[in-house]
């Protein structure tokens, strides 16, 4: 059962991340966006918890990069307002 939630969250994950780029790229959400961030934050952690159970170390330490940036970028619009 627990390798279809680690599953599922993967795929949610690329859905996120892709949802935050299709958005972005036809203009419904800017890089500053909160929306955008969220998406981008949710999708990093999907990844990491598929990759990290399927031991694919790099593409586990990408992702918590992405989380960081994501993070650190929400911190930043939160700050400036």
């Amino acid at each position: 059962m627990i390798i279809y939630a680690v599953e599922v969250a993967g795929w949610l994950g690329a859905i996120c991340v892709l949802a935050a780029y299709m958005l972005l790229s036809t203009g419904k959400l800017t890089s500053r966006s909160v929306a955008f961030h969220w998406l981008n934050i949710i999708g990093a952690a999907g990844f990491i918890v598929n990759t990290a159970w399927h031991n694919a170390i790099p593409s586990m330490a990408l992702n918590v990069v992405w989380l960081g940036i994501g993070a650190w970028a929400l911190w930043r619009i939160s700050a400036s307002t």
